[in-house]
């Protein structure tokens, strides 16, 4: 009996010891299999940051190669636009010194009738009725003097010339009263109609005459013109309204053959 139990405790504690044994194996086995799971995350997490990293890298050159592109697309559209500027500009002086040389050939001809024009208009002033006639001559003087002034153009001087004429022509179309002198000295006040008629009449109204065309002298009117004239006066002043007035109209010359 008591060898019997004997046997039973040894194999008791063989039974024991083989599973403290086989308790022991296992929890190794654990650990390991923990440290091998432990070891496993931190692999992935160190990968999936080198992922990350590498991303975000690849997300810099792409937007880096896109600014890339945009900016290669704006300076070629730049460069295109300025090419378009050059050529423009190039077109430009082409033309430019095309019309210089038109200029030089257009002043060697505009020149000499330049002044032509400007030595005429004296003459002209001359010939004409004695309206404004200090005013005028001066006026043609000076053109003939900016002839020769090299700080004028050719083109301001016909311009001037132009606006001189223009000037000329439009005395025809218009009346006026103006304040002038005889060539007595005597102080009157003129009524000029178109370049037809040129009257005067003394600033006290008691003497009137005009200027004769026919003999190119003034002369004195009788008094039955001192009141027509006395209202052309006031009609070109705008001090009444237009009206018929009765004024001498010298008689046609004959043409000399």
């Amino acid at each position: 009996m008591s060898q019997h139990s004997n046997s039973i405790s040894r194999l008791w504690l063989l039974g024991a010891a083989l599973a403290l044994g086989a308790a022991g194996t296992q929890a190794q086995v654990l650990d390991r299999s923990l440290e091998t799971e432990n070891r496993i995350t931190r692999e992935a997490a160190q990968a999936q940051q080198q992922i990350n990293r590498v991303d975000e890298e690849t997300q810099q050159l792409i937007d880096q190669y896109r600014r890339t592109i945009s900016e290669v697309q704006s300076l070629t559209i730049y460069n295109d636009q300025l090419q378009a500027i050059v050529n423009n500009q190039e077109a430009e002086i082409a033309s430019i010194n095309e019309q210089l040389e038109g200029l030089e050939s257009t002043n060697r001809e505009v020149v000499p009738l330049m002044i032509e024009m400007a030595n005429r208009l004296g003459q002209l002033v001359a010939a004409d009725m004695p309206f404004r006639l200090e005013e005028r001559t001066d006026r043609a003087r000076r053109l003939v003097n900016m002839l020769d002034d090299s700080d004028i153009t050719t083109s301001e001087k016909y311009r001037l010339i132009v606006e001189a004429y223009q000037g000329e022509i439009e005395y025809g179309r218009t009346t006026e009263a103006y304040e002038g002198t005889l060539p007595n000295g005597q102080r009157v006040n003129f009524l000029r109609i178109g370049r037809t008629l040129l009257f005067w009449q003394s600033t006290d109204g008691e003497d009137t005459g005009w200027w004769n065309p026919n003999t190119r002298q003034f002369e004195a009117l009788g008094d039955e013109y001192r009141l027509p004239v006395s209202d052309g006066l006031a009609i070109a002043r705008n001090q009444v309204a237009p009206d018929l007035i009765r004024l001498p109209v010298p008689a046609p010359v004959a043409a000399e053959n």
